[in-house]
């Protein structure tokens, strides 16, 4: 009798702790990144769906992977195969990377929108540069928010622009990203 009570005691514990115990890491593989070229003659907007997020709530660091090849939009397959072919050289640089590291001091195990900037390496076209990118974390119950919006300047990423094209293309880029994330289990 003592044995069953024991074994049905552990086996409550055991249910109770899988419910109470709240995964550090949440991610997805389907965050939304769109980029927005706006230069004097023309507009470009191409948008991904097909980007890993990953952020550890523990240690507050964040991590996104944007493969290149998979964005869609601009204005002709043209100008889509120029993108992957010339300008960001996806063959060689398959994926743009982040990985930092968030500066204030949030507690995002907590429900809560929360304003910060997270200090890491923007790696784009092979170049890696230190950045402090801003955004919102929104924390739900079952769920994390990130969004952000910056700009990425071409010259920094050693991406050059052909002078017969100058016009059409923005020296500044603006990204936005959209995140929706769930606890890895």
């Amino acid at each position: 009798m003592r044995f069953k009570v024991s074994l049905i005691t552990l086996f409550m514990l055991c249910i109770l702790t899988s419910f109470i115990t709240v995964s550090d890491v949440y991610m997805t593989q389907t965050a939304w990144v769109k980029f927005v070229s706006e230069a004097p003659l023309e507009t470009i907007e191409a948008e991904n769906n097909r980007v890993k997020v990953v952020l550890n709530v523990a240690e507050n660091v964040i991590a996104l992977r944007v493969p290149i090849t998979a964005f869609e939009g601009f204005n002709s397959p043209l100008q889509h195969e120029h993108f992957d072919e010339n300008y960001m050289e996806s063959n060689q640089y398959p994926q743009a990377t982040f990985e930092g590291k968030i500066i204030e001091d949030v507690d995002l195990s907590l429900p809560g929108t929360y304003k910060v900037r997270a200090k890491g390496i923007l790696s784009i076209h092979g170049e890696e540069k230190e950045r402090i990118i801003s955004g919102t974390i929104k924390v739900e119950s079952s769920m994390i928010t990130v969004r952000s919006s910056f700009e990425v300047p071409l010259e920094d990423f050693n991406i050059t622009i052909p002078r017969v094209v100058a016009q059409k293309i923005a020296e500044v880029i603006q990204v936005e990203l959209k995140a929706e994330l769930k606890p890895n289990s």
